[in-house]
């Protein structure tokens, strides 16, 4: 309606990647900073999540399935943290529904966070296959020159994958390695999972406060209260 704010979230793809509960965090951190999220679910992903977190994603129930996800920490303790998801805040659609809002540039949106990311999902995101709804959400964000961060998530890289990311950069994605870092004094796992998070969330602009940042002082994340 005239005079009403343009909803413009961020779309959130979550590939067959091990690495879920870094998907979470940077769920967690968008809706704390009072963002709209779009998420897109792949079927690997659906997968990997009953695996790593026993969840059962389900399409006829994905609020309360997310709601449970997000609630879970890093070290899958249920009830660690408060998802509130209600109004239009999150959207989801089905990876195989081609049809859906972010199959086209002219849905409005800020841009795309691919967490975790598979070799699988990159390559087809370099390749421009569209197999699905992520995979063509990532084409139209970068045919529109959206911001797309590609967390990707897998090791020892091949030479065909280091290709498709060199791919992926000339187009313009941000290619962001799963990558934790020690200096900011993670005492849990759930620190290590909140870098990769802010990081991710660093690269797309969003305000967060889920690492302690460097501030050129050695040894400060040994210090007690740093």
């Amino acid at each position: 309606m005239p005079g009403d704010t343009p909803r413009r979230p961020w779309i959130v793809g979550v590939s067959g990647a091990s690495g879920t509960p870094y998907a979470a965090a940077v769920l967690r951190g968008l809706l704390a900073a009072g963002e709209s999220v779009d998420l897109v679910v792949s079927r690997a992903a659906r997968l990997t999540l009953l695996d790593e977190t026993g969840i059962s994603f389900r399409d006829a129930h994905w609020r309360e399935d997310l709601r449970e996800w997000l609630e879970r920490g890093a070290d899958g303790k249920p009830g660690t943290f408060e998802a509130a998801l209600d109004g239009d805040r999150v959207r989801y659609w089905s990876a195989g529904d081609l049809a859906a809002g972010p199959s086209s540039g002219s849905y409005p949106a800020r841009g795309m966070l691919i967490v975790p990311a598979s070799t699988a999902c990159v390559a087809g995101v370099a390749l421009g296959l569209s197999k699905d709804l992520l995979q063509r959400a990532a084409s139209v964000t970068l045919k529109e020159g959206r911001p797309l961060v590609v967390a990707v998530r897998e090791t020892p890289l091949s030479g065909q994958t280091l290709r498709q990311l060199v791919a992926l950069d000339d187009a313009g994605a941000v290619v962001l390695p799963a990558t934790p870092a020690f200096y900011a004094g993670a005492t849990h796992i759930q620190d290590l999972v909140d870098f990769v998070a802010g990081r991710v969330l660093d690269a797309a602009g969003v305000p967060h406060g889920l690492y302690r940042r460097w501030k050129g002082e050695l040894g400060g994340g040994s210090r007690p209260g740093a």
